[in-house]
């Protein structure tokens, strides 16, 4: 099954994730509204700066705990439709039931899937942050800056979506524990990361292009409206970013993380790990050497090759 394919019979996840990041955006306009409210009926600025900042974390607070509770499994599901569509060629019938209790046989507890995405998160940022030692060599040539930061940000749309990547090669390496399917999820990307990121080129650039679109169309809309209305440019601002995150999360996201992991399927199967990567990867990433030790608590004879 291709991109197109995969991304099509599996658009049910995107729903889903549509549909929870309309319930926190309609819950932080209300209380965008509410605040604004108040502000008017006080007539005071302080009052007004106060609750902007009250209202912004909060709505941080409220994506967090939907994420937390809804989010990550409807993710996790997802990726393991993902991994048995690109390894298998189907799609099971009642997707999200099968995905959900894919990740339940596969992590146990769901602790144990938060603790390994968490590590899995965490060392790929600490991997993806040896790439801004560039800017620090040739920051001050002329011309350069501008080049490194085109490719800081390349490297950092493209590798935005190792960890499902690594997660879904859990799903495929049934045979091997979570933590050690994973930690060598990770080592397999970096080791492809040149074939990979060759791959990545096209994709980054579609991101970069859908990603600008799912931002313009709601500042022109909601702009529109909220002129009509006579409505305050802020407001507009406020609800259009709000908007334009929802979207991007549910389509360009979901769509990067099909084509991504498609990518990595592809050179998973067939990769022998080198005997030295592991510690290549333990000297750069704390992160990575956690996982790497929770991996050996599962598998005794991994070793790091000094």
């Amino acid at each position: 099954m291709n991109v197109g394919q995969i991304y099509g019979k599996t658009l049910k996840f995107v729903w889903l994730k549509l549909a929870l990041g309309a319930v926190i955006t309609v819950a932080s306009v209300l209380l965008l509204a509410l605040f604004w409210a108040i502000s008017s009926w006080m007539d005071n600025p302080a009052v007004f700066a106060i609750l902007i900042f009250v209202w912004a974390g909060l709505t941080a607070v409220l994506y967090k705990v939907a994420m937390h509770y809804g989010g990550y499994m409807i993710k996790a599901a997802h990726v393991a439709v993902i991994s048995q569509a690109v390894s298998t060629g189907t799609i099971p019938e009642n997707m999200f039931e099968a995905g959900k209790n894919m990740v339940k046989e596969r992590f146990g507890a769901t602790n144990v899937y938060f603790v390994v995405d968490g590590l899995v998160s965490g060392a790929v940022k600490q991997l993806q942050n040896v790439v801004g030692k560039i800017d620090n060599i040739f920051g001050n040539i002329p011309g350069v800056s501008a080049i490194v930061s085109f490719v800081q940000l390349f490297i950092g749309i493209a590798l935005g979506y190792i960890d499902e990547c690594c997660l879904g090669y859990t799903f495929y390496k049934k045979e091997d524990g979570a933590f050690k399917a994973s930690c060598d999820g990770v080592a397999i990307y970096f080791q492809n990361a040149k074939h990979l990121l060759k791959s990545a080129l096209v994709t980054t650039l579609i991101v970069m292009g859908a990603t600008l679109l799912a931002w313009l169309v709601p500042f022109l809309l909601i702009g529109a409206i909220c002129s009509l209305l006579d409505v305050s440019w802020w407001i507009s601002a406020l609800i259009s970013v709000l908007i334009a995150a929802m979207l991007k999360a549910a389509f360009v996201d979901s769509f990067m993380m099909v084509k991504t992991m498609v990518s990595y399927m592809e050179v998973a199967p067939s990769t022998e790990i080198t005997f030295d990567i592991y510690g290549k990867l333990c000297k750069i990433s704390s992160k990575f050497k956690s996982l790497f030790n929770k991996a050996k608590e599962e598998t005794p004879t991994m070793e790091i090759a000094e």
